[in-house]
């Protein structure tokens, strides 16, 4: 277990976790730590478990954190805290494998050599084992890797998120065609009034200047403080984001006479756009949807990504062609007594899971006659395991 990702180099951690999804760069969880914004004194230590090879390099990595709450983590276990506390025992500190403050499915297990990754996760028992932690938590585990939790006989969680799938559009007016008449036109009067009077920029790698981060801190500061009381994230870590790996930002700004009024912040992955923080100024209408989903929707197809990842919640999403996809937690939970009682309140929660994605299929605003192969079951798409 290391102290931080400091203790590794950006090519040691970068070999594991590969370059498909930015949210495990060293760069991004390195900004976070250099920031200050995910720290101990916030209540994320970074405590990366690694294995290293016959080379003596790092071959296996888990980005976990020894978290004193469960805040920033968009899997909501407060109520198995407070029943752990009613027990008189201490829930707090936790092991949380995950990307702070990103409810972005990615892969947990880093791995250089594929075949560590069982003793990778029995790694995280052990630490839980030897400190006596009350369990840990793989939040927001790709579907590639949720087997491997399975068999190493952690407790699955689902949720749902909303993606946009990309389906050889050659434009916006592509996408449309495939959604029914109303939803069709819906979406073109949403667009219009939301970008009467503004001008619109995309900024990636060295044009994203410093005025514009701090033009983009306001309103992330704004949403941050409704949403969640305070911002997670410290000013400087836009600017180490920029620094770091600017090449993968998309910085979306609304101006109005030449001033920002409103942002948008994407990461590019290897076939994915993610939508992380908005904020605005101004209360205009649709522009909102206009930033953070529309204008994704023309990245992703330009750049010929096969999905936009627009964050957690939001069944808004679904009228603007974002369609109900599955999200995996895995759980390892040592206490028999407490083990059981999370299993059984997890099978109901999933299976209330898939119906309530069975159920918003139904209402996708894509055309009837459209294929439920290209759409609502995109190849891409992650979806719950079989049985």
């Amino acid at each position: 277990m290391a102290d931080g990702i400091a203790a590794f180099s950006a090519e040691q951690w970068d070999a594991c976790a590969g370059d498909d999804n930015p949210f495990v760069s060293h760069a991004f969880l390195s900004a976070l730590e250099d920031s200050g914004s995910a720290i101990a004194h916030t209540g994320w230590q970074a405590v990366p478990i690694a294995i290293d090879g016959a080379d003596g390099a790092p071959a296996a990595i888990l980005p976990a954190y020894a978290k004193s709450h469960s805040q920033g983590e968009y899997v909501f276990d407060h109520g198995w805290a407070d029943a752990w506390e009613r027990a008189g025992r201490s829930y707090y500190p936790k092991l949380q494998i995950a990307v702070p403050f990103s409810p972005v499915p990615g892969p947990r297990l880093l791995l250089r050599d594929p075949a560590l990754a069982l003793a990778l996760i029995a790694a995280a028992e052990a630490v839980v084992q030897q400190n006596d932690l009350s369990s840990a938590h793989a939040t927001f585990v790709e579907g590639a890797q949720l087997p491997l939790f399975e068999a190493a006989g952690w407790l699955i969680r689902a949720d749902r998120q909303f993606h946009w799938f990309n389906n050889d559009y050659n434009d916006f007016n592509g996408f449309l065609e495939a959604l029914s008449s109303r939803k069709r036109k819906a979406i073109r009067k949403e667009r219009a009034a939301a970008r009467e009077g503004l001008e619109f920029l995309h900024l990636t790698g060295a044009d994203i200047q410093e005025s514009h981060w701090d033009a983009f801190w306001h309103f992330y500061q704004d949403t941050g403080a409704r949403k969640w009381g305070r911002p997670y994230l410290k000013r400087s870590f836009f600017t180490l984001l920029g620094q770091r790996m600017g090449e993968k930002v998309v910085l979306m700004l609304a101006l109005r006479d030449g001033t920002p009024i409103a942002g948008a912040l994407n990461l590019l992955g290897s076939d994915t756009l993610y939508g992380r923080y908005w904020g605005s100024s101004e209360e205009v209408p649709f522009l909102h949807f206009e930033l953070c989903y529309y204008q994704a929707i023309d990245v992703a197809i330009e750049r010929g990504l096969l999905r936009v990842e627009a964050g957690a919640q939001g069944e808004h999403k679904l009228a603007r062609g974002y369609l109900p996809t599955p999200t995996f937690s895995a759980h390892y939970i040592p206490d028999p007594g407490f083990r059981r009682a999370v299993a059984d309140y997890l099978e109901q929660e999933r299976r209330m899971i898939a119906e309530n994605i069975e159920a918003l299929e139904e209402e996708a605003p894509y055309r009837k006659d459209a294929s439920r192969e290209e759409l609502a079951l995109h190849p891409e798409r992650d979806r719950f395991p079989a049985g």
